[in-house]
């Protein structure tokens, strides 16, 4: 099993900045990628940025340019840097882990963390 928490939400202003952090603890062998989603009331959860194990990044493209996403192996943390907020950036973020193995032959498992709230006021 696979333990993910995250910290770093919060409320900001407009054109403010926070950096989101999701730790994952337990027993892992490796970890394919990690990534963030938000999601808000009444929406689906939509991909934020993802980040495969050898470190290249992916992101929505409501973020590119303003969003960072990058991650330390050897803490199986995966973090989120979020710069140039807007009210419309406003939502829950979720930690998400893609292909968690505990022993090299495991099987993928896959996880979710909490949500951490993030509220930019504008």
């Amino acid at each position: 099993q696979v333990q993910l928490v995250e910290s770093g939400g919060g409320l900001v202003q407009a054109g403010g900045s926070l950096r989101l952090s999701c730790a994952a603890s337990g027993s892992i062998f490796s970890i394919n990628a990690m990534g963030w989603y938000r999601q808000t009331p009444g929406k689906q959860r939509e991909l934020v940025a993802t980040i495969a194990s050898g470190g290249s990044g992916n992101y929505a493209e409501s973020v590119k340019g303003r969003f960072t996403i990058s991650r330390d192996n050897a803490k199986n943390t995966v973090y989120l840097q979020m710069d140039s907020l807007k009210p419309e950036d406003t939502a829950v973020y979720y930690c998400y882990v893609d292909c968690a193995r505990s022993y090299y032959l495991d099987p993928c498992q896959y996880y979710w963390g909490q949500g951490t709230q993030v509220t930019v006021s504008s």
